[in-house]
């Protein structure tokens, strides 16, 4: 913990000077009247909160209201560290419950900025209960479609860090900040020595998936207002003009499948994050499910490309893909089911990750989940086949709406290579089953899987550049034509799979 010795900690009314447009915060708040007791009005309690009043310059440890991020309409909950802690009691409660479910009623999003040591001791168990009523209230925010976004201040333990501190669609936090669920002081009460060192740090965090960004006060206005303009609805165009060789309905640069597999392979190919880079407009880069395991094969990230924002998951092509990256990619699902944005799937994958750990860790069971959940996204979804697409590690993110596939991109239960080896007992026919396979982008145009080949002219490593515009270009055209029409149900989406086995 060393960084947060070197910061200080900053207060309630600060974060949000920092936070939001100057002059546009209006409180929320109304007088606190009375005091909720711990047992029977206990004096000493009374006295606490008198002093934390004055200790502090507000009447309750949390203060709520509305400002503008970028000009962006928002509701703030911020706690005020500096009233006994940050701790949550019931009028705490109250005040956060209120302010939340009149986010909720006006259809704007929440920017919550925790800093608290969890449940109100003096209060008992009537406080620690009223954690459930603040997550059943985020809960009906984010099931109404309205971001809830949450950043972490030092320190945030307890109740807090584990109710409304980690329910953000998009979560950062203060450089150095303590975060966890038992807090040091009460673990070496409790244990006699101290907690592990380095371990409940935002940093730590970031590194284990359970934040998305590390970001120091002083930008976070900018951060949050990247996102909450990621957030808003694209703009639909009524007539898209698609430019001269953007893309082809069938066919690529001609060549065999296994010319395809090897120009696939190439190490100058363009990945993911380089289309992202190269193609997308605003972007926001997200870590991980959330759950504490990250093996840094997925992608995930806000994006907009032309006129309309996205959830994009995609293969990061030189990492293994175990079972965590696949969790990665179920988050980025449900985000785009919560946030009624359309999702972008990129398949880039040699495979999925061979190994005991992605054995014990469920891989089999996650690419069963990632196929579930992406067939029954609520939200138009666009597959584009990049690169390699081996086995169920591309079958995962392959089923969509529309699906968009490189020129030299394919699709195989196996690399040639092992298919080989499975027939002939030997790697030395992969040419031959690669082309007898279809696993090409233009046979799958040819039965109907692929909607869309974009040339490569001839090959993308040569100009990766050039190719990722002309590819986001099409992903462009693609997610306007999806926000026309809506996204279709089940039913239709089975359908083009249905007919390659009727």
């Amino acid at each position: 913990m060393a960084a947060t010795a070197t910061r200080r900690r900053l207060g309630a009314r600060e974060m949000l000077d920092h936070l939001l447009d100057a002059g546009t915060f209006v409180s929320w708040d109304a007088p606190v009247r009375g005091a909720v007791g711990g047992g029977s009005g206990d004096a000493g309690y009374a006295a606490d909160l008198a002093s934390a009043r004055d200790k502090s310059g507000s009447d309750e440890s949390v203060l709520t209201g509305e400002g503008r991020i970028g000009n962006h309409r928002v509701v703030v909950v911020v706690s005020d560290f500096a009233f006994l802690a940050g701790s949550i009691g019931r009028h705490t409660a109250r005040r956060l419950v209120a302010a939340v479910e009149r986010a909720t009623d006006l259809g704007l999003p929440v920017v919550a900025m925790p800093a608290s040591g969890g449940t109100r001791m003096q209060e008992g168990t009537p406080a620690f209960l009223a954690m459930v009523d603040i997550v059943a209230a985020v809960q009906a925010h984010r099931t109404a479609g309205l971001p809830y976004l949450v950043y972490l201040r030092h320190p945030t333990t307890g109740g807090v860090m584990a109710s409304w501190g980690s329910l953000g669609h998009v979560t950062a936090a203060e450089p150095g900040a303590l975060l966890g669920f038992l807090g040091p002081r009460v673990y070496e009460a409790l244990h006699g020595e101290a907690f592990p060192s380095g371990v409940q740090t935002a940093e730590n965090l970031f590194d284990h998936g359970l934040v998305d960004a590390v970001v120091p006060p002083e930008g976070l206005g900018d951060y949050f207002r990247r996102v909450l303009e990621l957030l808003r609805p694209g703009d639909t165009v009524a007539d898209v003009v698609v430019p001269p060789v953007a893309h082809a309905t069938t066919g690529a640069a001609g060549g065999t499948a296994w010319e395809s597999v090897l120009r696939s392979r190439d190490t100058l190919r363009p990945s993911t994050a380089e289309l992202l880079q190269q193609a997308a407009g605003n972007v926001v880069l997200l870590r991980g499910a959330g759950d504490g395991t990250k093996d840094h094969g997925m992608l995930v990230a806000l994006a907009r490309f032309g006129a309309t924002s996205c959830v994009l998951v995609g293969h990061l092509r030189n990492n293994a893909m175990g079972p965590a990256s696949l969790r990665d990619a179920r988050r980025g699902m449900r985000l785009a089911n919560e946030l009624r944005l359309p999702l972008v799937t990129v398949i880039d994958t040699p495979g999925a990750s061979l190994s005991r750990e992605a054995e014990e860790g469920g891989l089999a069971a996650e690419i069963a989940r990632s196929l579930y959940d992406l067939l029954g996204v609520g939200t138009a979804t666009l597959s584009v086949l990049l690169g390699q697409g081996t086995g169920g590690g591309a079958l995962a993110l392959l089923p969509a709406d529309r699906t968009i596939a490189a020129g030299n991109a394919w699709l195989a239960p196996l690399p040639p290579e092992g298919a080989s080896a499975i027939v002939h007992r030997t790697t030395a026919h992969a040419a031959a089953l690669a082309e007898s396979q279809g696993i090409t982008a233009e046979a799958l145009a040819v039965c109907g899987v692929v909607d869309v080949v974009v040339e490569e002219i001839p090959d993308a490593a040569a100009a990766p550049v050039e190719f990722c515009h002309r590819l986001g270009g099409v992903i462009a055209v693609e997610l306007q034509g999806l926000a026309r029409r809506g996204a279709p149900g089940l039913h239709q989406r089975r359908a083009k799979y249905r007919a390659l086995v009727s």
